[in-house]
């Protein structure tokens, strides 16, 4: 199996952005040492939930601390931005990265984050499709031109062009949507699977999209999928219990109250206020663990990602720092995954 890490990085109440940031970054210098194949980083915007506003600058600034360690975009919410610009800093980062770069895609969340940048909700899969096929033909093509009722393109040349050939390896991230799935496979690209969904609804999706593309007359095999999962390991199942109770109720808030909000964010509210006052509780910490989630033992956690391996898992990413767990903590899990679980799945 191949391993990576993929993490929000997340911005709980009373945390430093900077030692957030600095965290980040050594966590995923470790995961290079310890021999993680990539390492994923979200966007969001305007939300605690996760301070990736550009996961682009970000995947640049870790390529330039790292060596070897592939850097995706898990994802890019390419209907927000011009496509001619997210073509431009792929291209960049790609070159910059040595050619390192895993270029996610998705329409990401509605709700505040369309709002703040006044894009339709209606219009994100329109824009998604026309923007990726705006990035790719830039990658690829000498005087581009496209037209479409969102972006006109007439005989652009991208510069610096992307340093891998024919363009970086381009993952979607589907979840519901049947249209983005038909999307993904009628151009091409692979599927990357999201901690948002639950496991087995991921594993269906997957399933479902390995059945479509070979359909297609595509080969794209369950082994070539990312699958992410929030995942801990521990000495003892107490310890993982007392460990990540509170940070994946953090988790589970965060996504329940972000949903309820239709201007602004919660980001200068407290998520403490929000709980006293709330009519109704989201899925807490005992449904993320066992529904999106490899948490335990070594051999709990071996056991888990086996069984995903069963239905042809065989590329999983952990986030391991969620909720603002420690980083101690998020060291010591990363370290156990890599000695005690990791040996008996490649």
């Amino acid at each position: 199996m191949q391993f990576a890490l993929f993490t929000h990085v997340p911005w709980p109440e009373d945390t430093d952005l900077p030692r957030i940031m600095a965290q980040t970054t050594e966590q995923i210098q470790y995961a290079e040492s310890l021999g993680f194949r990539g390492a994923w980083l979200a966007e969001h915007h305007f939300t605690r939930y996760s301070m990736v506003s550009s996961s682009l600058v970000l995947a640049s600034y870790i390529a330039a601390r790292t060596t070897t360690i592939r850097v995706g975009t898990a994802v890019v919410v390419s209907p927000l931005h011009n496509p001619i610009q997210v073509a431009e800093d792929t291209a960049m980062a790609d070159l910059l990265s040595g050619g390192r770069l895993d270029v996610g895609f998705g329409r990401g969340t509605t709700g505040y984050e369309y709002s703040g940048y006044n894009v339709d909700p209606a219009e994100s899969q329109k824009r998604f499709q026309d923007s990726l096929k705006i990035v790719q033909g830039l990658w690829t093509t000498p005087d581009f031109s496209y037209q479409s009722p969102f972006y006109t393109i007439n005989r652009l040349n991208l510069v610096p062009p992307p340093l891998q050939k024919p363009h970086p390896p381009i993952y979607i991230a589907a979840t519901r949507t049947p249209a983005t799935l038909e999307f993904a496979i009628a151009q091409g690209y692979n599927l990357c699977i999201a901690v948002v969904q639950d496991t087995a609804d991921a594993l269906d999706l997957c399933q479902r999209f390995v059945a479509r593309a070979r359909e297609a007359g595509l080969e794209r095999p369950m082994a070539q999928i990312p699958f992410f999962r929030y995942c801990y390991v521990g000495e003892t199942a107490e310890q993982v219990q007392r460990d990540t109770a509170g940070k994946l109720d953090w988790v589970a808030d965060i996504m329940h109250w972000r949903r309820l909000i239709t201007e602004g964010s919660e980001v200068y509210q407290r998520m403490d206020d929000w709980r006293r006052t709330r009519s109704e509780s989201p899925q807490g910490s005992a449904y993320l663990a066992q529904h999106r989630a490899v948490i335990g033992t070594p051999e709990q956690c071996v056991a888990q990602i086996q069984a995903l391996r069963a239905h042809g898992i065989e590329y999983f990413g952990g986030n391991f720092d969620f909720g603002g767990m420690e980083p101690e903590k998020v060291r010591r899990s990363m370290d156990l995954f890599a000695t005690e679980v990791m040996p008996h799945l490649q």
